[in-house]
């Protein structure tokens, strides 16, 4: 344990020296990180949610030039202390009914100078100024620990989804699929942040399946947002109850081949916009123009399930150390898994060895799960 608290003090150090130099390349005088995902990053893993849906959870931090300190209320903060929140930090800590105390210990602590914010808001009379871009970008580009972490998040992800489908039958209903699906997360320690489910009829119909109590019958999708200290893992996998039609292998095969051009794209050096592009032309060329404007593509994933999505003018560039998790589909099939992109180019995280696969230019890819 000792081990784990020294990688993850050495990471903490790490994203405060990130905070302080956004300080010194801004003028201002503290850094308030309101969000879940924010704070997971700065404190390497910890994990300030209560209420799953919400943005924002039961603690902030704020980073000046000479502290970093928790902000929470009487109810988290020992809980925090001893579970969540690394050395290195130091609490300010409210009565659960007097929060508004936070705000003037922020005014005094930044000295006059401007508040930068992952959520700004104006509070008694100041307002917060967003983060500067650089730290936005270098929050994307993941150290060697944080690579860990998501190694270990990606392959319980993937064994968690395939168990669920492999124990799938035709009779479950969505609303049961997805709710073997949230139960296999939540036993591997991982929080369901997104779960969908179709069924034959819904997955050809709509792109976001959100679950629903119909029948699955002949063929099911899962897809899982699968979150754990802080960093998502996004993926999807389906089932045929029967064998594939001849149409279905063929759609398969020219979805994976949209699918391998975008991630061929995936090179230090070049823009989203270019992989975006890339998949376009994929798109085009097993005539499907039109695939690409019934759903986006996917981009950088990390700290959120995409930290920035692969648009036409996205200009954002492909640096090593990041994370991707590209999603093209057609109506009623989509593929979909989280890279990390290495020295020795794209590392699936989360395609694990009990799934069938393919292999497409020099990639295992997933293909359906046939149960005969």
């Amino acid at each position: 344990m000792s081990a784990l608290f020294d990688v993850r003090a050495a990471e903490v150090a790490d994203k405060l020296g990130l905070l302080r130099a956004a300080l010194a390349e801004t003028g201002a005088g503290a850094i308030r990180l309101r969000g879940t995902d924010w704070f997971a990053w700065a404190t390497a893993g910890g994990d300030a949610s209560v209420l799953l849906a919400a943005d924002c959870g039961v603690a902030e931090m704020l980073v000046t030039r000479d502290e970093a300190v928790i902000l929470t209320d009487a109810i988290e903060a020992e809980r925090l202390r001893i579970e969540e929140v690394p050395a290195g930090f130091s609490f300010h800590i409210a009565p659960w009914a007097e929060t508004d105390l936070h705000e003037t210990y922020v005014l005094g602590a930044a000295r006059g100078g401007a508040v930068l914010s992952d959520r700004p808001r104006s509070n008694n009379g100041y307002s917060e100024s967003p983060l500067p871009a650089s730290l936005r970008l270098r929050r994307m580009v993941l150290l060697p620990s944080e690579h860990d972490r998501y190694r270990a998040l990606g392959r319980d992800a993937g064994a968690a989804l395939a168990e669920t489908l492999r124990a799938a039958r035709p009779e479950w209903t969505e609303f049961d699929l997805a709710g073997a699906g949230a139960q296999a997360l939540w036993r591997r320690g991982i929080q369901p942040a997104l779960v969908l489910a179709a069924g034959a009829r819904r997955l050809a119909a709509f792109r976001h399946p959100v679950p629903t109590q119909e029948p699955l019958g002949a063929r099911a999708m899962l897809v899982f947002c699968a979150r754990r200290h802080g960093l998502v893992a996004s993926l999807s996998r389906a089932v045929a109850f029967g064998p594939l039609t001849d149409d279905e292998r063929n759609a398969e095969a020219d979805l994976l081949q949209v699918e391998a051009t975008g991630l061929d794209a995936v090179r230090p050096g070049q823009s989203l916009a270019a992989v975006y592009h890339a998949l376009e032309a994929a798109y085009r060329h097993v005539d499907r123009p039109d695939a690409i404007r019934e759903h986006h593509q996917g981009g950088i994933a990390g700290y959120q399930a995409r930290e920035i999505v692969a648009s036409p003018s996205t200009a954002t560039g492909v640096e090593t150390g990041m994370a991707f998790a590209l999603n093209p589909s057609f109506a009623g099939m989509k593929v979909e898994d989280t890279f990390l992109l290495g020295a020795n180019g794209l590392e699936n995280l989360t395609l694990g060895a009990d799934w069938p696969t393919t292999t497409i230019q020099g990639r295992a890819r997933p293909t359906w799960l046939e149960v005969t």
